[in-house]
């Protein structure tokens, strides 16, 4: 961890972003005190691309049929 005054902060502020993005721990202190800590932020997620899995998943061609039975007690009928 390194501590740093406002002053020196305002004044290293390229260097101690760099080090601070190499994973090292900032803290800035005003009169000695720590007041903040600068840290990394996490990676940004990228963006969703849709359809990018096409022609990856596969459907059996009866996927989504039913028994006749059980059908008609999905629908409210009766046989």
């Amino acid at each position: 961890m390194v501590l740093v005054n406002m002053h020196e902060a305002k004044t290293h502020l390229s260097r101690l972003v760099e080090q601070a993005s190499a994973g090292e721990e900032i803290v800035i202190a005003r009169a000695g005190k720590p007041v903040v800590r600068l840290v990394p932020c996490g990676t940004l997620r990228a963006r969703r691309v849709f359809g990018q899995d096409a022609g990856r998943i596969h459907l059996a061609p009866d996927f989504d049929l039913l028994p006749a039975d059980l059908q008609a007690a999905f629908e409210g009928d009766d046989l």
